[in-house]
């Protein structure tokens, strides 16, 4: 071979050019809440207590799309949603935030993969 030209599999040839290593780097949001590699919720007043393994939240909001009881990844955490102290569809003096969970408990599962 030549240098300009490799093979990949069954003879298909690319230029050497346009194989490069493929690297996906997620920006993570420090407020964000993902699920399937979606926002789906926004964080605040996050509390991380890695001696009982879990994060409470002062509040969760524009979490319509955030589906319960499933996995979900914050910061650098695989977590479960456990208890949710107040729950409400549509918060009468902030409409814009969707649905609004507060006092939530959720246990770290593990670590997202990197």
């Amino acid at each position: 071979m030549n240098g300009a030209l490799a093979i990949v599999s069954q003879g298909i040839k690319f230029p050497e050019s346009a194989i490069v290593a493929y690297e996906v780097t997620v920006k993570y949001e420090e407020d964000a809440i993902y699920q399937e590699g979606k926002v789906v919720a926004r964080a605040v007043g996050p509390e991380v207590r890695l001696d009982v393994r879990e994060i409470f939240f002062a509040e969760i909001n524009s979490s319509d799309d955030l589906v319960l009881p499933e996995e979900c990844e914050f910061q650098k955490y695989r977590l479960m949603i456990q208890r949710i102290e107040y729950a409400s569809r549509i918060d009468k003096n902030a409409p814009e935030k969707g649905r609004v969970l507060r006092g939530a408990v959720a246990e770290i599962l593990g670590y997202r993969e990197q």
